[in-house]
């Protein structure tokens, strides 16, 4: 006695599904890795053998040009002229009285300018850090 089906199983295999999830995953990373807010001022910062362990909440970078950011947080920097960034820290310390503020300077940035920001600082008693990258031994 043969039996036979009545229904015949196709025994291919589909791959639309498949290559759906992919895209989806693609457009998914593809999105969330502009999220990431990069560092995208270039500096040369100067060397140092001492590395802090702090990490600060605020950030001030003065690049090659003498051009002036700040950030706070994970925002992305913004440029202001040297008159607001004391204005900036203010309000920012206001709400996080015990932040520390990370100066970043180019190392072609005359001293006097570090200074000045330093002295910004000093004047409203904020605790700030300057920005070194690590000295190599060799």
């Amino acid at each position: 006695m043969a039996l036979k089906r009545k229904i015949k199983i196709n025994e291919n295999f589909s791959m639309a599904s498949m290559t759906d999830i992919i895209f989806l995953l693609l457009i998914f990373f593809m999105v969330t890795s502009t999220v990431v807010v990069p560092n995208a001022i270039k500096l040369t910062l100067p060397q140092s053998q001492k590395q802090t362990a702090v990490k600060p909440l605020s950030r001030v970078t003065i690049d090659k040009n003498l051009n002036y950011y700040v950030a706070f947080g994970n925002q992305r920097e913004k440029q202001v002229a040297f008159d607001e960034i004391a204005k900036f820290l203010q309000d920012y310390y206001s709400q996080e009285p015990e932040m520390f503020v990370a100066l970043y300077a180019d190392t072609s940035v005359p001293y006097g300018e570090i200074v000045k920001v330093l002295n910004i600082a000093n004047k409203n008693k904020f605790k700030m850090v300057l920005a070194t990258r690590p000295q190599r031994t060799e």
